[in-house]
């Protein structure tokens, strides 16, 4: 049978998911090559950023080029923000509404949705999800409300965009970052879909409660449910959906290997293309505006830097200190044992401590105009969050070094054929 008919089994998937093509890894600081200690840090750095893709690791330089562009753009061609005005959907100017929707496209499309089955093959994984669910949806938005508020007091509208940002769970980026510090790719999957299920559900009455109930929003700056809920359905829905059809569709017609080694090497920088399209298009139309408030724009990276912080170093610890616990406890079978460890606090650490900035920008375009503060807030989210999780990154194999770990930290969560791996030896 061709390869392109095969529908891969468990084994086929499990080696696809440990072929370094697919899934490349990091040789950092393993129990079996350690770094020496007389390794500079400079190289670790060289080495960590051989972990990310060459689009990756200028996401943060194409960014600022991006606002520049934007911004000569809207100060020396008059009639730019007239034209990128023209046509609309539900306020949105098309050329937005092109690049709002490009961009999630293909991060969607790298989400493994076919993992989600093996959420229910075992209860130790509830744990995971449990914890990930307290973090990303309870502690994480009112973390990023408080900083909100405690830096940002005399800036409403800034300070709208900045609690937008945290209450959109990062679904894209984590991957990359989990990868980067070898964490669990199998769970860090799974924990990816639920947050995107659950965005569709949660992100709108999100915004209503913590914008207009907890923050008590001017009446000029009120979230209306039905736009918000609306916007989450045009620029998460459709992009969702459009995922999940490339995803099944293209692995269908060429096969799984495929699929990873030659469609999203070549899909994949769309979204960098459609990210950096929009910045340019809210840039152009906010050029005066950015111009004349420099202090205000730049404050809005101190609540940024905190959260990522913040968040990062408070789940990373929880979870170290949830492995130790567990390493004591000798009465009880291994088998049995949740597999806290290294590569779940790096999960934790990073799913929590980041977020999904295009669903917050592509919102806040929509409710309050390409040109609000709003939406400038949202748009600094990338150009904080990659340099700030690239050293977080290097902080986490750092430690994994210097902590003590479970020495049964090797996940067990995939219980079928980590059972039959165990027999087999």
């Amino acid at each position: 049978m061709d390869d392109h008919t095969q529908t891969p089994s468990h084994d086929d998937n499990d080696q696809i998911a440990k072929d370094p093509k697919c899934c490349p890894r990091l040789d950092i600081a393993t129990d079996k090559e350690p770094l020496s200690q007389q390794q500079s840090n400079k190289s670790v750095i060289l080495v960590l950023l051989s972990g990310l893709g060459w689009l990756d690791r200028l996401l943060t330089p194409l960014i600022v080029i991006a606002m520049v562009i934007g911004v000569v753009i809207g100060e020396y061609a008059p009639n730019a923000k007239e034209n990128l005005s023209k046509g609309h959907l539900y306020g949105v100017s098309a050329p937005l509404v092109i690049g709002l929707i490009v961009m999630m496209w293909p991060i969607l499309t790298k989400v493994p949705f076919e993992s989600l089955h093996r959420t229910f093959q075992t209860s130790r994984l509830w744990s995971q999800i449990g914890m990930s669910l307290l973090l990303n949806w309870i502690i994480g938005p009112f973390l990023m409300l408080g900083l909100a508020w405690a830096t940002l007091p005399d800036l409403e509208t800034y300070r709208t965009g900045i609690i937008m940002v945290g209450l959109a769970r990062c679904i894209a980026m984590v991957m990359i970052w989990n990868n980067i510090a070898q964490g669990d790719a199998e769970v860090c999957a799974i924990l990816v879909i639920i947050n995107s299920v659950l965005q569709m559900a949660l992100y709108a009455p999100y915004c209503i409660w913590f914008i207009n109930v907890i923050s008590h929003a001017s009446q000029s700056f009120t979230l209306q449910y039905g736009p918000t809920a609306i916007s989450v359905l045009i620029y998460l829905g459709i992009p969702l959906g459009a995922g999940v059809v490339t995803r099944f569709g293209v692995m269908w017609l060429l096969g799984k290997k495929r699929f990873y080694n030659t469609f999203l090497p070549f899909f994949g920088p769309l979204s960098l293309v459609g990210l950096l399209y929009t910045i340019i298009i809210i840039f152009a139309e906010q050029s005066k505006r950015i111009l004349d408030n420099l202090g205000p724009t730049f404050r809005t990276f101190v609540p940024l830097v905190l959260y990522f912080a913040i968040m990062w170093t408070f789940t990373f610890v929880l979870v170290w200190r949830l492995s130790l616990r567990e390493s004591l406890m000798e009465d009880v079978d291994i088998r049995q044992r949740t597999k806290w460890g290294y590569e779940m606090a790096v999960v934790q650490a990073f799913t929590a401590g980041s977020n999904n900035f295009e669903l917050a920008i592509a919102v806040a375009v929509a409710v309050y105009g390409a040109d609000s503060d709003q939406a400038l807030a949202a748009t600094i989210g990338p150009l904080v969050e990659v340099p700030v999780l690239l050293i977080l990154s290097w902080v986490a194999l750092w430690l994994r070094k210097k902590l003590t770990w479970d020495k049964t930290e090797k996940n067990d969560l995939n219980a079928p054929s980590a059972n039959k791996n165990r027999s087999q030896r």
